[in-house]
């Protein structure tokens, strides 16, 4: 009896059965995230989408390992396992009560930890997973437009927070929320869109552009994360044109915005990418930055925008909360150095006496929250020493790891955790900061995974 050649059909078919199938990781999870940001932003989802998305990122990365394809984890990654340990292990000093803060049971400050807890792990997962991508599955360089394109997003929220402060509207999630539920300010900060925040910093009922960040020094810390990407993006000749438009339109809002913090941020990230094409040997970067310096000085000289730089470094109304509050976390910090609080805590009264309190009259007037003023004192109070550590420790490690990458997204993604070390100061980067931070570090890790360093 006679066998039959195996066919190249049944060969394969057979190889299908005993193997593991291939599990090719689809882009969509991050890019839908990313490209229609503004769209979650009109329907209430604004910075949950990233919870969401995390569900399904979680299901393929498990769905990919069982099918026998290696999962890496990112370089430096036990300093973070140390960060997120020490947010878990702190939420046991809920109950504690520091001297000179609101007093309040455990069980009224779960919500806001764990609702805390959840985005690290979320956005845990979303670096992962964008490590973990191919250039097949998600080339860097769309990912890279992407980032870029929620600049442009960044402007025009800018713009629409100018022209129509005033601007805001129900959501369709807010709509389906319970009225006791979605009336409280922190789901009204979730699902509740709107253009810019209303203060009286340089004047009374001052717009101070938002939109789609909700909070104007959030969209001040997204603008310095993410203006880098717009750059890199538009490399090729036909869209350095509109690049520098909208670099010359956004100084209008950054300005406006009278967010002293971007204009910090914006001078870090320029100094700092000066110094490594200087020390690349590109010289040229000298004289770029001294023409780009000069017409932004005739700028402010000749518009009404330096009038409004002067009258916010004449206004620095928030000076004294910010010093009161870096003071407190200080002194919380020594009561708890180790872990920390598990989370924030509402001062009692102002920085002049504990009688002063917030009112319908005067809503900043008091019961500051300690660790709401940036994110290293909120780490420090928050998570103590370790948690500190470990979050600091992990961007540390990966600015130092990926130090010889001079290609330009090696130099735009350093740039984005060395600006994001300068905000940390005045800053809370929970959640979209974070998250474009954690991107940062994957395009780099997959940059010197890839080889792509020198480009």
């Amino acid at each position: 009896m006679t066998q039959t050649a195996p066919t190249p059909a049944r060969v394969a078919g057979g190889a299908a059965h005993g193997a593991p199938k291939r599990r090719d990781l689809p882009a969509w999870p991050v890019a839908s995230i990313l490209a229609f940001y503004p769209i979650w932003w009109a329907l209430g989802l604004g910075v949950l989408i990233f919870a969401l998305m995390a569900v399904p990122m979680l299901f393929l990365l498990i769905r990919r390992r069982a099918a026998g394809r290696p999962l890496r984890l990112p370089p430096g990654f036990a300093f973070w396992v140390i960060f997120l340990a020490a947010v878990v292990v702190s939420i046991g000093a809920l109950g504690a009560d520091p001297a000179g803060t609101v007093a309040e049971h455990a069980t009224g400050r779960l919500p806001a930890v764990a609702y805390k807890a959840l985005m690290y792990a979320s956005l845990t997962v979303l670096m992962i997973y964008a490590g973990n991508l191919t250039e097949a599955e998600l080339p860097k360089r769309r990912l890279v437009k992407l980032l870029g394109w929620l600049f442009v997003v960044t402007v025009l929220g800018g713009l629409l927070g100018m022209v129509a402060g005033t601007f805001e509207f129900t959501s369709p999630v807010e709509w389906l929320l319970p009225p006791g539920v979605r009336n409280k300010g922190f789901v009204q900060s979730l699902v509740h869109p709107y253009a810019a925040q209303i203060m009286d910093i340089v004047g009374e009922g001052q717009p101070r552009p938002a939109a789609p960040w909700g909070y104007t020094n959030t969209w001040g810390n997204n603008f310095c994360l993410l203006v880098g990407w717009l750059i890199v993006a538009a490399r090729s000749s036909r869209a350095k044109f509109w690049m520098i438009v909208c670099l010359a339109v956004s100084i209008v809002p950054a300005v406006v915005s009278l967010n002293r913090g971007l204009w910090i941020g914006i001078g870090v990230l320029v100094v700092y990418v000066a110094a490594r094409y200087v020390l690349a040997g590109k010289l040229w970067i000298i004289g770029a930055v001294a023409v780009a310096g000069a017409m932004l000085a005739v700028t402010l000289v000749a518009t009404p925008l330096g009038d409004v730089v002067g009258a916010r470094m004449d206004n620095g109304k928030s000076n004294g909360v910010r010093s009161f509050l870096i003071d407190r976390a200080l002194d919380g910090f020594t009561g708890s150095p180790v872990i920390g609080y598990g989370g924030t805590r509402n001062t009692l009264g102002g920085r002049n006496s504990i009688t002063v309190g917030e009112s319908a009259g005067c809503e900043r007037c008091g019961n500051f929250t300690v660790g709401g003023n940036g994110q290293l004192w909120q780490l420090l109070y928050a998570h103590g020493a370790v948690g500190t550590v470990g979050y600091l420790g992990f961007f540390a490690y990966g600015l130092w790891r990926f130090r010889r990458d001079r290609s330009a997204i090696g130099v735009a993604g350093s740039a984005a955790i060395v600006t994001s070390f300068s905000a940390m100061l005045w800053y809370n980067s929970l959640v979209t900061p974070l998250a474009f931070t954690v991107l940062a570090f994957a395009l780099l890790w997959r940059n010197s995974s890839e080889g792509d360093t020198t480009t």
